[in-house]
């Protein structure tokens, strides 16, 4: 057991260590959202997993990720809904680099399943087709059914827009690769379902809100006071960490080792380059478990003396399927 004069030799021995905490010692703040920001456009898989999420919500079209975040932190919107991982083509690298670099915290993470449908004019048929247009990830998913076909492939924005394109040019020969929902949206017709590869085709989103009041370090009740998603275990629930080592040998390893040995499972753990840090990444990792527990305290203050920078983006209940 340490003394408390060891314990404050150790604390002034890390201090110099930065800790960006969003959600530790505060409640997940209560989503009755009406304006929901996401990024594509009506029909994307985005528009798609918002309106199941929050069907009663206006949703708020963006153009791109940082615009529909950002709509969340100056208070035009209540919540954003962004991807931030499919099964098969992985991590969505642009929404992982606007957690580590904003504010907002991760309120809940939600599947969809992923079904890619080839979209045509009215009274086409797949022979018809001599090229498609969709979002690079949606190319790649369905890259073996087209390779099959010998098509000629166009990289565009997102699925929805693809659709819209090839509803408004009119060209027979031109298809899009999107969802079912899309094609009735803009009067196309599926002239194939499924044909992504992995019939297990799932993409993760995360609901983004503006976190709630952080209760004071120094107040040691926190560490008894906890914090699950409503109405869950602590055990049941997952948490969105990302940190940075400091340039140490080891000091990876030994954060790893850390977590570890305070019993959390680590479900996903990824670097990114750290925009605005030369030649330095993030790790991104995602833990079984809150953190608002004794031993998530004591985990993270053993982390303190490994990273330069620890962020909790937020705690989510898992598998929630929409």
């Amino acid at each position: 057991m340490q003394t408390e004069t060891e314990q404050s030799n150790h604390d002034r021995h890390c201090e110099t260590k930065t800790v960006s905490d969003s959600t530790r010692g505060s409640e997940h703040p209560p989503v009755s959202a009406t304006r929901i920001a996401y990024s594509g456009i009506e029909g994307s898989f985005a528009f798609i997993a918002a309106s199941r999420i929050f069907p009663d919500a206006q949703l708020v079209p963006f153009h791109s990720f940082k615009e529909a975040y950002n709509s969340v932190t100056n208070g035009n919107c209540d919540a954003a809904v962004l991807p931030i991982e499919n099964s098969y083509a992985g991590e969505v690298g642009q929404v992982s680099d606007l957690m580590f670099a904003g504010n907002l915290t991760v309120h809940g993470v939600y599947e969809l399943s992923i079904s890619q449908c080839l979209l045509g004019l009215p009274g086409s048929s797949i022979s018809d087709i001599t090229h498609v247009i969709s979002h690079p990830q949606a190319l790649e998913q369905c890259g073996e059914y087209i390779g099959r076909h010998g098509w000629k492939t166009v990289p565009y924005e997102n699925t929805a827009r693809a659709a819209r394109s090839v509803a408004r040019e009119g060209d027979i020969t031109q298809g899009a690769i999107a969802s079912a929902e899309t094609a009735e949206l803009y009067g196309l017709s599926v002239l194939a379902e499924n044909i992504n590869e992995s019939a297990q085709n799932t993409t993760r989103f995360a609901v983004f809100t503006n976190p709630g009041p952080k209760k004071d370090p120094s107040d040691k009740s926190m560490t008894s006071d906890l914090h699950a998603p409503e109405g869950e275990d602590k055990d049941d629930c997952n948490t969105i960490l990302l940190f940075t080592i400091k340039h140490v040998a080891g000091s990876l390893a030994k954060a790893v080792s850390i977590i570890g040995l305070h019993d959390y499972n680590m479900r996903v753990i990824r670097s990114r380059p750290a925009k605005d840090m030369n030649w330095q990444y993030y790790f991104y990792t995602e833990l079984e478990g809150s953190l608002d527990t004794i031993e998530g305290q004591a985990m993270l203050a053993g982390l303190r003396c490994a990273c330069e920078l620890i962020k909790i983006v937020g705690t989510y209940q898992p598998d929630v399927s929409i």
